[in-house]
């Protein structure tokens, strides 16, 4: 059950007069005059007012930990911000160039996007680790309900007359289609749908466009990666309809693909859309009539004629990492929030280049951890630019796919991908374990996974850095300051004791002993013997489990190959593996 406690709140306007501090923008929102814009800044936990004519940074407010999305609400005029970290949602009022905090309600979850129905006054907001959409009223600033439509879902769009919502739901490789009357889910179209970017609605209402990164199931060789058969970047759209199926073009020239596709908006003449491809740093225009979108499938590069017009397609150099994007009303501007830049990039599409920025403030000399950081989203450490470590490593931790990277030296034996929150506690590396070493792992990984350029010890050392900060989202399914519930409580005594015997492997702060150990799961086409103990934490969020990926839930996985009686411990009643799996929900 969603904790929901509803409080007013006024909190001190500025978070840190430091300039240093990096703001690191995923998204903003525009005035209706566009006197001003908002961005959610992910890495200061705060929202920054500008003013447009000249870039001034009016206030800054702090809010919830790592904000997620900005929408703004048009009948109030208020703007609504989630805190994925913190699990907040919170309103802001805009008042004489200031930010006033009105009011907030915990959802939990990982709040991301968000839709708002203006006329039923109603805001959706997806719970990426509750698996559902919450349905909040906008005026009573309360919890009205939650839909189930499917794994991880982070970005949604609504019908113009409320009654359907698209949702990109990655861990089922998919978009869901929801009936917000009924508030059920009506049916997901599954095309291993990875990394599904914002949902935009058209202008005449009837399709949702958005972008994605899809994966090909084939090993990682410089062949496959430049015919795009690894990863590569698609446009979708869908339809409301109950059987909905979405169309796709391809987003990927030959020699020089795009990654990381994620902003997404459409000029209110339907002469343009532009995506944010925030791997391979640049901003996509494309001319939207006409476009080859091809039904159930695409081409493995994009379409030639396409690519070749430059009234059709063009790409505009950003830097950085481009991530939120809007439309000014004039149709002339794209104003993109720039996470790495720590800037509002303002560009104009007839001229094709930035033409103004506006930095809202970040260390002009980057850290060692802000070094591999950029690093770290950077596609251009690939083949080509096809993919960046956080196409398969969303946000540093995993998706829901089985990979074939090539790291432990054999074809066809692919493996689900391990997190790499604070990695520097985690090793041995690799799902073998044989690597020992995480400079020398990182090194290996841009060589042999990314066959990118070759990366230097100052590279490695960086991304070490950065990824040993990283951490995970807080467990929504168990608050620091309380007891476990009895069924979990009794779990914890099963995983520990010697019924279970789990924590023989899984032990320590990080739920691992970091050794490799043999329990016949493995193949006769793998170079290595026995597998490295992954880490718990978060276990709850997969949606592929072992390495093979051969189960998809922690129900099915002690019942089958990894039950504790196969491992080591005894055979457990329905009860006590119920109680156990209420446990490792909660790590």
């Amino acid at each position: 059950m969603l904790l929901v406690a509803l409080f007013a709140v006024r909190l001190e306007h500025h978070v840190c007069n430091a300039e240093d501090l990096d703001r690191s923008p995923v998204d903003l929102v525009l005035a209706d005059d566009e006197s001003w814009l908002a961005t959610a800044n992910q890495t200061s936990n705060s929202v920054s007012l500008l003013r447009i004519h000249d870039g001034t940074v009016l206030d800054e407010l702090q809010v919830g930990d790592r904000p997620a999305a900005i929408v703004r609400d048009p009948k109030s005029q208020q703007l609504l911000v989630t805190s994925s970290y913190s699990g907040d949602l919170q309103w802001i009022q805009v008042r004489d160039e200031k930010l006033e905090s009105v009011a907030s309600i915990h959802l939990g979850f990982q709040p991301h996007g968000m839709a708002i129905d203006s006329e039923r006054r109603l805001v959706y907001v997806a719970l990426a680790d509750a698996d559902r959409v919450a349905v909040v009223d906008l005026e009573t600033k309360s919890l009205q309900g939650t839909i189930d439509v499917g794994r991880w879902p982070r970005y949604l769009a609504l019908s113009r007359d409320g009654t359907r919502l698209a949702v990109g739901t990655s861990g089922d490789r998919g978009i869901a289609i929801v009936d917000t009357v009924a508030r059920k889910l009506l049916h997901i179209d599954r095309f291993i749908g990875l990394n599904v970017g914002h949902m935009q609605l058209s202008n005449d209402g009837l399709q949702v466009y958005f972008p994605w990164t899809v994966y090909r199931r084939n090993p990682i060789t410089d062949r496959n990666i430049r015919l795009g058969w690894v990863t590569a970047s698609r446009l979708g759209r869908i339809g409301f309809g109950d059987t909905a199926r979405r169309e796709a073009i391809s987003l990927d020239p030959p020699g020089e693909a795009v990654a990381d596709a994620h902003g997404l908006a459409i000029t209110s003449d339907d002469r343009y859309l532009a995506i944010s491809a925030s791997g391979s740093h640049e901003l996509l225009v494309f001319a939207l009539e006409g476009l080859p979108f091809l039904d159930r499938g695409s081409t493995d590069h994009i379409d030639e004629p396409l690519r070749k017009d430059s009234d059709r397609f063009f790409r505009i150099a950003l830097g950085g990492r481009p991530m939120g994007i809007r439309i000014s009303r004039e149709d002339q501007i794209v104003y993109v929030a720039n996470y790495l830049d720590n800037s509002v990039q303002v560009v104009s599409l007839s001229e094709r280049r930035v033409i103004r920025r506006f930095f809202i403030g970040g260390d002009l000399t980057p850290s060692l951890v802000r070094q591999g950081e950029t690093i770290f989203f950077d596609a251009r450490r690939s083949l080509d630019q096809w993919y960046s470590c956080h196409t398969c490593h969303y946000e540093g931790g995993t998706n829901a796919v089985t990979m074939d990277t090539m790291n432990d030296g054999t074809a066809f034996t692919f493996k689900t991908v391990l997190p790499l929150h604070q990695l520097d506690q985690t090793g041995p590396w690799t799902w073998h374990g044989w690597q020992q070493d995480a400079s020398q792992a990182m090194k290996h990984s841009l060589k042999t996974t990314m066959l990118g350029p070759e990366p230097t010890e100052d590279d490695a050392r960086a991304l070490v850095a950065y990824l040993a900060s990283l951490k995970q989202a807080p467990n929504p399914n168990r608050s620091s300051d309380s007891p476990l519930n009895e069924s979990a409580a009794r779990g914890e005594k099963i995983f520990s004791g010697p019924k279970g015997e789990c924590a023989t492997c899984h032990s320590g702060p990080n739920y691992t002993d970091g050794a490799v150990h043999d329990l016949g799961l493995g193949s006769s086409n793998d170079s290595y013997v026995g597998f490295n103990t992954p880490s718990l934490l978060g276990v709850f969020r997969k949606v592929l489990l072992l390495h093979d990926g051969s189960e998809s839930n922690l129900s099915d996985l002690l019942r089958g190959k990894h039950a504790p009686e196969q491992v080591a411990g005894s055979k457990l009643s329905e009860e006590e593996l119920a109680d156990l799996v209420d446990f490792l929900k909660t790590l």
